[in-house]
């Protein structure tokens, strides 16, 4: 996936570059039913991650001011996308967002939209009724407080979720998917989502009414069961924005961490490389650096050969690796006219 770099120049040059349960008084009426992290990624059913939402009560639920957000699995920095409308009693809202590339099938339409990159191997996904980011998830429990959290998700290596465990791993294939359409809600993630194939819904889609009617005293019910085992292949970035202020002609600006954690269960390795575009309206000489000791390199502008930053001929730690990368400057930044300068910076996994 891809980091936006941002450059702006003002006078000379400023450039813009054992387990703790999740507690809850009581269930939620809207609640995060689908979470799919695998957009765009290889053998991916569709280009975009996507959350899915669902509401549960028999009222309207209007989340203008709410916010989806997103954490990697131990960290604390979540990334929000803001929410505008509302959802009707037992109906879908779907919040697409990132994709790492054009596989897959487009999503419907999104009832939201955001940039947010999630990763499959682990994460926390918090539904808040507000727009503020939230500051907690290093450790198990620790989100329990926020008062405006309506519901929480954390699935593989997650550091926090509700009840006694997260949903397990997903995949470029599969997503946690909520039980009984969205309707079960009893705070405890790991039993209430089972890891399958992703199947988003809008709010253009069927829905239905949860707790409707006297049930029957017995149904049953039968499926046919496959799977194709995929080797995992994945990437996060620490920071999907890299932005270094305001400097000016003849400065070098100081690096940025850009820590890369990759996921590969492909017992011959992995290579990580870098490429970029050319940054517009002119060009600055972007470099990266392996490590904080490591020199900082050009960043090449295809068609020139991507750089390789890393590799490894062994797969990846369960948790993933994590590359300690610096962003800066290889040379200081030229004497151009003032104004805002942009590229993309893009990282790729290839396996062996």
């Amino acid at each position: 996936m891809s980091s936006k770099v941002r450059v702006s120049l003002a006078l000379c040059l400023a450039a813009a570059l054992t387990a703790v349960p999740f507690a809850r008084g009581a269930t939620s009426n809207v609640v995060v039913s689908q979470v799919f992290a695998g957009g765009g990624n290889s053998g991916a059913p569709f280009t975009n991650d996507f959350v899915e939402l669902f509401n549960r009560s028999s009222s309207p639920v209007n989340v203008t001011g709410w916010s989806v957000q997103y954490a990697s699995a131990a960290s604390t920095s979540w990334q929000t996308t803001p929410l505008t409308g509302t959802i009707q009693p037992g109906k879908y809202f779907l919040v697409q967002l990132a994709s790492a590339a054009s596989v897959g099938a487009p999503l419907p339409a999104p009832d939201a939209t955001g940039t947010t990159n999630l990763a499959a191997s682990g994460g926390k996904i918090a539904l808040v009724r507000d727009a503020n980011a939230l500051a907690c998830g290093a450790t198990a429990g620790s989100c329990s407080s926020a008062a405006t959290i309506e519901d929480f998700v954390g699935y593989g290596t997650a550091a926090d979720w509700e009840g006694a465990a997260a949903v397990d791993a997903l995949s470029n294939t599969t997503a946690a998917v909520r039980s009984a359409g969205g309707c079960t809600d009893t705070n405890a993630n790991a039993a209430d989502f089972a890891v399958a194939a992703p199947a988003p819904r809008n709010s253009a889609s069927a829905g239905g009414t949860c707790g409707a009617g006297t049930p029957p005293s017995s149904v049953t019910g039968s499926a046919a069961v496959d799977l194709d085992l995929q080797p995992v292949l994945s990437i996060a970035l620490e920071r999907p924005t890299i932005s270094f202020g305001r400097v000016f002609s003849g400065d070098t600006p100081a690096p940025i961490s850009e820590r890369i954690t990759v996921v590969s269960t492909g017992a011959g390795g992995y290579s990580l490389t870098a490429h970029r575009t050319a940054f517009v309206p002119a060009d600055l000489p972007l470099a990266i650096a392996a490590s904080s000791t490591a020199p900082l390199l050009p960043v090449p502008v295809p068609p020139a050969a991507d750089l390789v930053v890393a590799s490894t001929t062994s797969a990846s730690a369960a948790t993933g690796d994590v590359w300690p990368a610096n962003v800066g400057f290889a040379s200081p930044l030229p004497s151009l006219p003032s104004g805002h300068y942009t590229s993309t910076l893009t990282f790729t996994v290839i396996a062996r």
